[in-house]
């Protein structure tokens, strides 16, 4: 029975080898996508807090803020502040309440004096002409603040308080248009979608530049329209804890991008690289492509300057943890020369390629390099004192012959 039974394993063993589940050939694009969920999953794990998040916004929340009054003291900028649905709501609230409440007073002087009581009576010489009611006196009040006129309803001169009303809300009117215009205008016309259009590179990189290692991140402009008296400044946040145990969070550390040498300040009409030189005053000075994978830290880039359509000044913010500064990595070139011009291509703004560096840090390259400077001078040394031998002077040699005459005849 099992020699029976060995040939049919046997052939369903190959008519199962035979058999190959091929997967449905993919679109490049869709093959592309498969792994995204992936590194998402694994992104989300090596996710860190951020201070200052890559579009350009603030992680911090302001709580427990008690002295709530000082936002009214301010009034003006704490409107701007608001997002566009509040902004809007606020605007239609305040035009409809003067409205209403200058209506109502409209309302109230002709139901004082009895107008409302003799409408038709030609002999009566009502406050306002042809107001019968709250709706009409609603509708002069908007005539009247928004000085449109229809020529309908029209004031008399037998009514001195409704002169003295009219008085009250040509003002009142003429001040609420220009806080209120006056806000609109200063939302609208806010810079801060034109950092939009300033982009930084997703990642920094740190190699080496003229024989020192150095980190770079890259900066650009979107708009023909540039940005005038654009400059650059770089902070690095990360926790500290003084010699005598004080704990500062988030402490920030300037980071040098060219402030002595005027570096800093940019001539914005191409992609720009920004680097910082780790030097024995760079925070970065100590810290080792091994170190820096481990390190909990983050770098603030701020780019600030004034929209040239406008005049007004804008700032642009990013930020890169630890995890998005790559050691060992240049950026692609992006600036190419056509015919008559220079062409910039974006598409290729956030790449980078891996270079030949160093993994020690910056304190250890430079001992090193010293190091393998002084054999050298010492090898020079010895070898110009082995081609030139230094004979004793005469007068030496004769004392040393009296000393050994000496030493002879006393042992005799």
């Amino acid at each position: 029975m099992q020699a029976q039974n060995l040939p049919e394993v046997q052939m369903e063993q190959d008519v199962e080898s035979t058999v190959t589940v091929r997967q449905p050939k993919l679109p490049k694009q869709a093959r592309d996508d498969i792994p995204k969920p992936l590194q998402e999953r694994e992104r989300a794990k090596q996710k860190t807090q951020r201070y200052v998040r890559k579009d350009g916004k603030c992680n911090v929340h302001h709580g427990n803020v008690r002295e709530t009054y000082r936002y009214l003291t301010d009034i003006f900028t704490t409107l701007v502040d608001l997002k566009w649905r509040f902004n809007l709501f606020i605007f239609v609230l305040v035009y409809t309440v003067t409205w209403l409440f200058f209506g109502f007073m409209w309302w109230l002087i002709a139901y004082i004096r009895g107008d409302l009581e003799h409408i038709g009576d030609n002999q009566w010489t009502p406050c306002v002409n042809n107001l019968n009611g709250f709706v009409s006196a609603f509708l002069f009040s908007i005539e009247t603040e928004t000085t449109i006129g229809y020529g309908h309803r029209v004031i008399t001169d037998k009514c001195p308080e409704g002169i003295v009303l009219l008085l009250v809300q040509s003002v009142l009117g003429s001040i609420v248009n220009a806080f209120m215009v006056g806000c609109m205008f200063v939302k609208i016309s806010q810079p801060k979608k034109r950092a939009e259009t300033l982009v930084f590179s997703t990642n920094a990189v740190i190699s080496m530049r003229d024989g020192r290692l150095c980190l770079m991140f890259r900066v650009g402009d979107l708009r023909n329209s540039h940005i005038v008296e654009a400059s650059i400044r770089a902070k690095l946040i990360k926790s500290k804890q003084t010699k005598e145990g004080e704990f500062i969070p988030l402490n920030q550390t300037d980071i040098n991008v060219g402030y002595d040498t005027g570096d800093d300040r940019l001539f914005l009409v191409s992609p720009l690289i920004i680097c910082h030189e780790i030097n024995q005053h760079s925070p970065f000075w100590e810290i080792s492509r091994e170190h820096m994978a481990k390190e909990e830290l983050e770098i603030v880039v701020i780019l600030e300057g004034m929209v040239e359509a406008t005049g007004m000044t804008c700032q642009a913010r990013s930020s890169y943890v630890a995890s998005e500064i790559k050691w060992g990595y240049r950026f692609t070139p992006v600036l190419t020369l056509e015919d008559g011009f220079y062409e910039v291509d974006y598409n290729s703004f956030h790449e980078i390629y891996e270079t030949n560096t160093p993994s020690c840090s910056a304190r250890e390259l430079a001992e090193m390099t010293a190091r393998a400077r002084l054999p050298l001078t010492w090898s020079v040394a010895s070898k110009l004192s082995q081609l030139e031998p230094q004979e004793p002077p005469e007068e030496l040699t004769e004392r040393n012959g009296d000393v050994a005459n000496m030493e002879s005849e006393s042992k005799v």
